[in-house]
Order: structure tokens, then sequence, then C-alpha cells
């Protein structure tokens, strides 16, 4: 008979998969070495884009780099969840996903 107090394999794995989707998103945040990750997320936090979102042409300009560097950029905070998405009669505007930014802060502040 299983012990109702012992995790299921199902938790384990939940578990296991946020685990390994904060470490990667603090590796993700620790390259390149030039933050822009880190200064693209800072600046979308600014009014404006922190209000309607941004899209990848913005970023581009913004940060003086080809369209594709800005949408590699993008696509990897939004994989490990710090931007979500959004599409209406346009292109994809990408938003800062607050909750989960403060989830990884917090990770770095343990040390990871």
């Amino acid at each position: 008979m299983p012990d109702a107090a012992l995790p299921t394999a199902r938790q384990w794995e939940d578990a296991a998969m946020r685990t390994s989707a904060a470490r990667q998103g603090c590796d993700m945040l620790r390259t390149p070495t030039d933050e822009t990750r880190l200064r693209i997320l800072a600046w979308m936090k600014e009014p404006g884009p922190a209000d309607r979102g941004v899209t990848a042409d913005a970023v581009a300009e913004r940060f003086s780099m080809p369209r594709p560097v800005a949408v590699i950029h993008l696509r990897l905070l939004e994989a490990t969840g710090m931007l979500r998405t959004s599409r209406s009669d346009g292109p994809v505007r990408y938003h800062r996903d607050e909750v989960r930014i403060a989830e990884v802060a917090r990770m770095f502040e343990k040390g990871w």
C-alpha cells in the first residue's frame, strides 16, 4: 500500500522540470558576457515597453543589433519563461513575466 506522504512519480518529474528550467534560466542569463538579455529585460520594465510589450524590430533598433539576433534573444527569454507573447493584427509582442523573473532572481540570491 503506497504511503500518501511520499511524492508520486509525476510530482518528482514536475519538481525536476522546475529545477531544470530554473537552472537553464540562470545559465541563460549568465551568457553572453555582454549581458544583452539582462539589458533587454531591464528596458522592457520601463514605461512604454512594459505597457504594450515589444517587438523584435523594436529590440533590434534599441540595442543596435540585427533583427535575427534580437529574435534569438527574445526566444531564449521566452523559452525560459521570462517573457510571454501576444499577437493581435501585427507582429508578435513580448511581455515580461514578472512572476517567473522574480522566481529566477530568488534563485540567484540563493547562489544558483
